[in-house]
């Protein structure tokens, strides 16, 4: 480990929300390093020869097609970036294999396909497998020979995972356990040779097993016709009496939400990056459009309406970017401590994840809806032709869909970042309740949470710290007042995480603004400060709104009214020439015809 990672104190998982983070110690993508960039730069050059070309074949479901697309990225090391080596994998490190989630992520369904297979399909089994599992299964996963797939969803059980009815008996002779029970949403599921399933054994102990294509009393129904991501493979799985021998039972017999729930928190950091490199691609695609499209004699990319859409394409996604790799490096950094301290490979990483849930949740949250927005605002640039299957826009609209269901609904995740932080208070992890305290007594008195020193930045800096004073001022208030009956008023739960989702993002905006203008200076950043000033403001204005609605479900009378005028204050922002700011960074990415991947 490096001496800049030993003399570093790593934020707790939601620290960041009372403590000030240094621009110069935060990880940015302009930190990769040359191997990680051509690592990068193989992913799309992979998309660009073997998966774009064959959209449609892809999306007809062409028999064994996806399979050999997998396989082909598993020779060229694409699928087991971050698996050890002596399991047949690479060995690299947490920020390399999530450049390949977003490297791979503009590549449709077959991006699905490989998301499933490296994460959920591979991870369980590598991180709880014994080492007999591991041996067994890792190097065939990790070189595509074999396929993975995840069998957790049943059709009365969405969101509430633990609800599931399948269950599992030990057969009479001790040597099988028998699995009866259905599951759906299966992705890769009609080609996978492999499948992490999980059952309660004896009617109550949730627990996960290995089974394997062939195994007696295992079948799978037809292809799902979707709406999107038509040529990922999504069936349902049918178990009778199927045989899985007791030594493929996985991890501990009635411990299966520990796989089930730990796995989410990389799963969702990794669908960020994925959604990130599509929105890249829809956002090129858009942009590439509007210059050859012409209207009235002239290129639609010179219209200042065509801009402000390219432009608030851009700023969402280097936001969103700009976070996630934040988090990927605090993930990084928090694995090899516990390695360190003398963790075995698999508890370190999960460990670190496990760290970060609340902000896995959160780049969730915000990655899948940047996509949403990039391809809904590329359908618009490309007018009707944006609603003909002639044009990639339109799979791109369709298949972005989805992002915000699975990994957790969005919604669930939202609840989740509260719930997650409320509870980290109550345990001791994390000192909120003083802070939130002394904000709520004297609004006009606010403690000092710790600067840096005086710059060019001060004005942004203490909007920040503004923003942060409004969510505990509003969370602290909330909690106060409704104490156990919060969790039962999801709104107003909703409307503090969306605050916590803007204030994250726009302090990682600002923290990569800052390091930049460092290195470069500020005329050399003059683009990246553009995206964070005119994301700073936009988030001003959005704090104050859902502070304001969450305020004015809770409060009343004296209180309501001086929260409010404290929330106003602190989601104050200088004003701001946005409008021009947008030109510029549509102008930039216009002039280049594309966004940089």
């Amino acid at each position: 480990m490096s001496t800049a990672i030993e003399n570093k104190t790593l934020l707790k998982g939601g620290e960041w929300l009372i403590k000030v983070s240094s621009a110069t110690e935060t990880f940015i993508p302009e930190d990769f390093n040359e191997e990680q960039q051509m690592v990068k730069d193989m992913c799309a050059s992979f998309l660009d020869a073997e998966v774009l070309p064959i959209l449609d074949r892809i999306d007809k479901l062409e028999t064994g097609l996806m399979p050999s697309l997998v396989a082909k990225a598993g020779e060229q090391g694409l699928l087991g970036t971050s698996i050890p080596e002596d399991l047949g994998g690479l060995g690299k490190d947490f920020i390399t294999s999530t450049l390949v989630s977003e490297g791979l992520g503009g590549g449709f369904s077959f991006s699905v396909a490989v998301s499933a297979h490296t994460g959920i399909g591979t991870l369980p089994i590598l991180y709880f497998g014994t080492p007999e599992q591991k041996q067994k299964y890792i190097p065939k996963l990790a070189s595509g020979e074999w396929k993975g797939a995840y069998g957790l969803t049943e059709p009365n059980s969405g969101s509430d995972a633990l609800g599931a009815k399948t269950s599992a008996k030990l057969s009479e002779d001790g040597k099988y356990y028998l699995l009866n029970g259905q599951k759906c949403w299966i992705t890769n599921g009609g080609f996978a040779d492999v499948y992490t399933v999980f059952a309660k054994i004896d009617g109550d102990k949730f627990s996960a097993f290995i089974v394997e294509r062939g195994f007696e009393g295992f079948t799978q129904g037809p292809e799902e016709h979707k709406m999107g991501i038509k040529g990922s493979s999504t069936v349902q799985l049918y178990f009778q009496d199927c045989k899985v021998p007791v030594a493929n039972l996985l991890g501990q017999a009635g411990k299966g939400h520990i796989i089930a729930f730990n796995i989410l928190n990389i799963g969702r950091l990794k669908l960020c990056a994925a959604t990130l490199g599509g929105a890249k691609r829809a956002t090129s695609i858009s942009i590439q459009y509007a210059i050859t499209r012409e209207q009235f004699k002239t290129s639609i990319s010179n219209f200042g309406a065509i801009k402000n859409k390219i432009a608030d394409m851009a700023i969402a996604i280097w936001v969103s970017e700009t976070a996630l790799y934040r988090v990927a490096k605090w993930i990084d950094e928090k694995e090899i401590e516990l390695q360190q301290s003398g963790k075995p490979f698999n508890e370190a990483l999960l460990g670190a994840a496990e760290e970060y849930a609340i902000e896995c949740a959160i780049l969730k949250v915000f990655g899948s809806e940047t996509l949403d927005l990039v391809v809904d605002e590329g359908v618009q640039i490309h007018g009707g032709n944006g609603f003909s299957d002639e044009y990639v826009i339109s799979r791109a609209y369709r298949d972005s869909r989805i992002n915000r269901i699975y990994e957790g609904t969005n919604e669930i995740n939202r609840l989740l970042t509260v719930d997650m932080v409320i509870k980290r208070a109550m345990k001791g992890k994390l000192d909120l309740m003083g802070p939130a305290m002394a904000v709520s007594k004297e609004l006009m008195s606010i403690p000092d949470f710790g600067s840096e020193d005086n710059g060019p930045f001060d004005a942004e800096k203490k909007l920040i710290l503004n923003f942060k004073k409004s969510i505990l001022m509003v969370a602290g208030a909330a909690v106060q007042k409704l104490m156990n009956k919060l969790e039962s008023e999801q709104e107003i739960l909703m409307q503090i995480a969306n605050m916590a989702i803007e204030t994250f993002h726009a302090e990682s905006a600002l923290l990569r603004a800052i390091k930049l203008s460092e290195i470069r200076g500020s005329e050399a950043c003059a683009f990246e400060l553009d995206i964070m000033r005119t994301y700073l403001y936009d988030a001003a204005d959005h704090i104050n709104k859902f502070g304001k609605d969450a305020i004015n479900a809770f409060a009343g009378g004296d209180e309501q009214r001086m929260m409010l005028l404290g929330l106003k204050r602190f989601a104050k922002a200088d004003p701001f020439n946005s409008k021009a700011a947008k030109r510029r960074i549509a102008d930039k990415l216009i002039g280049e015809n594309k966004y940089p991947l």
